[in-house]
């Protein structure tokens, strides 16, 4: 049984986002049932993932914000350093022996809810209208076309 399905009030009708989205979804779940296990070497994968994902996840949504010209750009990308201050944070407890699985599963699922629905809704319009007003014929612009498809 998953601790968190994915629903459509998450999406945010950008292929690619919702589909890295659906990612943490999984972390998530994973993680829950690492905590069920009590295995913390799982635990401590999937929070390595996490951090990984934040980073590599956090600069492609970033760069595309920034191309579209979305005007909150920069409260955006302060959102996403303090996530990955907090997530790195937790690394660090757990390096330290802390039990932080919980904790974490618990702030996941608040803040992938939270962001989505608040920050990620509010540059959708923005990238949307950019990217697909865009009339590149080229490889970059099928690429782009396909992954903000609807």
């Amino acid at each position: 049984m998953a601790y968190m399905e994915w629903d459509s009030g998450l999406e945010t009708g950008i292929n690619i986002i919702d589909s890295q989205h659906r990612q943490i979804v999984e972390y998530i779940n994973r993680l829950y049932a690492a905590i069920r296990l009590r295995d913390r070497d799982g635990i401590l994968v999937v929070l390595e993932e996490v951090v990984n994902y934040t980073s590599s996840h956090f600069s492609f949504e970033e760069e595309m914000m920034k191309e579209a010209g979305y005007p909150h750009y920069e409260a955006h990308c302060q959102v996403h350093r303090s996530f990955e201050l907090r997530v790195q944070g937790y690394r660090e407890r757990m390096e330290r022996g802390e039990d932080i699985a919980k904790q974490l599963l618990s702030d996941l699922r608040i803040w992938l809810s939270n962001h989505i629905k608040n920050e990620d809704l509010d540059y959708t319009n923005t990238v949307l209208l950019y990217f697909h007003g865009r009339s590149d014929t080229g490889w970059y612009g099928k690429t782009i076309g396909r992954l903000f498809r609807n």
